[in-house]
């Protein structure tokens, strides 16, 4: 299991990669459990998400500052080749010496960069699973990245569904797993 928040975070992407380049050419537009998002949808986001990384941590722009320019399609006629570059950049920046130390603007305020990076793990690994789901790949999280999420998300698990971006929390059948809890605290159905 992955001791530091760094290998966390590598262990993270590399998961999501992986269900990345399952992606068959015709499941681009398969749904997703992310109701909105088509399989397309899904990757743009959570690549967008990383080339997010660069600009506010390492260069200390705002999100005012940063704009537009990481918005529409991120992927172009390579998706996994986007991702990878994506996510090369993401672990690069935060493995620059002082950087879980400094503090970004992010839309929600001044955040330290280990915070930063303690949410777009988490991120990650429910994208996984939902990425997994939408195109019928194994949908098993490994449980130390289960674990972290579930610490990450359980301060403000209640509030998830107001932020308009995850439904209501489902309620966790009594003895479940930790990978069940994980995705009832984010509105999804293991």
């Amino acid at each position: 299991m992955p001791e530091t928040l760094l290998e966390q975070h590598a262990a993270a992407l590399r998961l999501f990669g992986e269900r990345v380049r399952e992606v068959a050419d015709a499941q681009w537009d398969a749904a997703t459990p992310c109701t909105e998002w088509n399989v397309r949808d899904l990757v743009n986001h959570v690549t967008g998400e990383q080339r997010w990384i660069p600009p506010l941590l390492t260069e200390g722009r705002t999100v005012a500052e940063v704009g537009d320019a990481l918005a529409g399609d991120l992927l172009g006629p390579d998706p996994v080749a986007a991702w990878d570059r994506a996510a090369a950049g993401a672990l690069a920046a935060f493995a620059a010496p002082g950087a879980l130390e400094r503090t970004v603007a992010l839309s929600y305020g001044p955040t330290r960069g280990s915070a930063y990076c303690s949410e777009l793990i988490t991120d990650c690994v429910v994208h996984t699973w939902d990425l997994a789901r939408a195109i019928g790949a194994d949908d098993r999280l490994p449980d130390g990245l289960v674990e972290f999420a579930i610490k990450e998300v359980m301060p403000y698990a209640d509030s998830l569904a107001a932020s308009g971006m995850f439904a209501a929390p489902l309620d966790v059948p009594a003895g479940a797993d930790a990978q069940t809890r994980l995705l009832a605290m984010t509105g999804r159905r293991g």
